[in-house]
């Protein structure tokens, strides 16, 4: 027979929903807080919402809420590295590789000294060294 914990999030007598994870169940009803009371800000705003459309306002952005206070400026905004896009990877690894070349290139100039690498032209430089290597 197994056991299993669950905890569950209820909200005025309700069952919201079960999660098998105490974290995940706290940081749920943590975001049902947020929105409650940016529920009430809206309420006493002077735009009128219906309650449908408050309550969907509340959630997203109680769920969204490290971006809202970045918008706020009560945070700053984390730097998020571009490696997902193909550009940017295609970039990275194109100065990956010409790294690499410079440095079988400066190899190169150690042993022979004969390699004279141009400051403009580095790639060039390093294509030719590895032929002249080789």
């Amino acid at each position: 027979m197994a056991v299993e914990s669950r905890y569950v999030v209820i909200r005025k007598a309700v069952e919201v929903e079960t999660f098998m994870d105490k974290r995940a169940a706290d940081e749920y009803d943590k975001m049902l807080d947020i929105a409650d009371g940016l529920s009430e800000i809206f309420e006493q705003a002077p735009v009128e919402l219906s309650e449908s459309i408050r309550e969907e306002l509340s959630v997203y952005l109680a769920q969204n809420r490290e971006e809202v206070l970045v918008a706020l400026q009560a945070k700053k905004a984390k730097v998020v590295s571009k490696k997902s896009t193909g550009s940017s990877q295609k970039k990275t690894k194109d100065t990956a590789e010409l790294a690499n070349d410079t440095v079988e290139a400066d190899s190169v100039k150690a042993t022979t000294e004969s390699v004279k690498k141009p400051k403009a032209a580095g790639v060039k430089a390093s294509s030719k060294a590895k032929s002249d290597a080789a």
